[in-house]
């Protein structure tokens, strides 16, 4: 039986640095630094150790996927435009679907959008996909791999 992970890998792609202030009207006006605290917040009573990383360069969210790797940590990732696009950071990721597990979280729901953001090359190797739930995505995450342990 998994046990409830020490520390939880939060990935945001491209653009999530801009939360806040770009398109407010799809992705809401909570900037990445209120997501951080809200899922620190929430993580902390069940020893979680949530650590973030944001990048608009695929290689450096690859190196972190390996890291994870490395240090049995699942993750938690909304992959930006890398979503449609990336089959390298599907690669990463692989090599912890069937480990620790990554959850993929898109704030909007891309299934609403442009019929292109509705592809995706990390959900089919995904635990789960949460989408449209605007910044509580990344809660239902952590939430997912504290329920998976119990």
């Amino acid at each position: 039986m998994p046990t409830t992970p020490t520390k939880i890998l939060v990935l945001n792609g491209p653009n999530l640095n801009r939360l806040g202030k770009r398109q407010p009207e799809v992705y809401g006006t909570t900037t990445l630094t209120d997501i951080e605290k809200r899922v620190r917040a929430h993580a902390a009573p069940h020893n979680i150790d949530a650590e973030f990383f944001q990048s608009n360069h695929e290689g450096e969210l690859i190196d972190k996927v390996h890291e994870a790797a490395d240090e049995g940590w699942p993750v938690i990732i909304n992959p930006g435009g890398f979503t449609h696009t990336s089959v390298a950071l599907r690669d990463a990721l692989a090599e912890i679907a069937d480990g620790a597990g990554f959850v993929e979280v898109h704030i909007s729901n891309v299934h609403a959008r442009e019929p292109f953001r509705a592809h995706s090359y990390l959900s089919p190797i995904a635990r789960g996909v949460i989408a449209g739930l605007g910044v509580y995505g990344y809660i239902a995450a952590v939430d997912y791999f504290i329920d998976a342990a119990a």
